[in-house]
């Protein structure tokens, strides 16, 4: 990889929203690195999309809810590198459809420690080698719609998205005096393969209650979080950007 160009990782970045902002950013001629929790396909044909742009593709194996993961990642990335990232995208999550009574314990477990505890373990390990750097950076928590709004029969995924919203806040705080600033990127009525999986219309139900009367698609998110990596935004920090056509916030009104 090229040192004088700029570098991005994005945990869970094979598929879906990740490898969208994977692609932009490519595209706009930053290097990536991204992590995956299998090798598959996916993950090859996202390195070969990468190099199409002229850019430097790194990858590996990690579980972003996995400390001895997160710091074996990081140190594999530096060594290969030469250095830590620009940018920081916390992407990788996972949900499980349940009601709250029906939820078993280890779903729980396993989203809260993929999406919340994900989150905190790789801001830290990035922000330590940002810091070390003396390098000004940028981190980008994915969130959702369920940052501001409870999703009934996704009590784990509302609750460790809830959880990211806080953990944006509290880093940014702690992070501003070194330079790195800290947002989150909350998608909502997004159409993707994950999200047609869940509804086979999802874009005609989604648009329907959505004030923009469409769905939104993942380069819409990738969009948004290529706004908080742009030095234009460099004096925002701590802030949730909703991308979701305005779906959650429209009230519950009776007229």
């Amino acid at each position: 990889m090229n040192r004088s160009t700029r570098l991005v990782v994005v945990t869970g970045g094979s598929a879906g929203i990740g490898r969208s902002v994977a692609l932009a950013f490519a595209q706009r001629g930053w290097d990536v690195a991204f992590s995956y929790l299998e090798m598959n396909a996916a993950v090859a044909s996202l390195e070969k999309e990468i190099a199409a742009f002229g850019q430097r593709a790194w990858s590996a194996s990690c579980d972003a809810g996995v400390r001895v993961d997160v710091d074996r990642f990081y140190e594999s990335l530096v060594r290969e590198v030469g250095r830590g990232p620009d940018l920081l995208v916390n992407n990788a999550g996972v949900q499980t459809w349940s009601p709250l009574l029906d939820l078993d314990e280890a779903n729980w477990d396993r989203v809260i420690q993929t999406n919340l505890k994900g989150c905190f373990l790789n801001i830290q390990k990035v922000a330590k080698l940002m810091i070390r750097d003396k390098r000004r950076g940028a981190i980008v928590n994915i969130g959702s719609g369920c940052n501001k709004v409870p999703f009934p029969n996704l009590v784990d995924y509302t609750a460790s998205k809830g959880g990211i919203d806080q953990l944006t806040k509290v880093a940014a705080i702690e992070l501003g005096p070194h330079g790195i600033t800290v947002n989150c990127v909350a998608p909502g009525a997004i159409e993707n393969e994950r999200t047609r999986q869940e509804s086979p219309d999802y874009a005609g139900t989604w648009a329907r209650i959505t004030p923009m009367r469409r769905v939104g698609q993942e380069r819409d998110v990738a969009h948004a979080v290529m706004f908080f990596a742009d030095e234009r935004s460099g004096f925002i920090t701590g802030q949730t950007l909703y991308v979701d056509g305005g779906a959650f916030t429209v009230p519950n009104w009776p007229y």
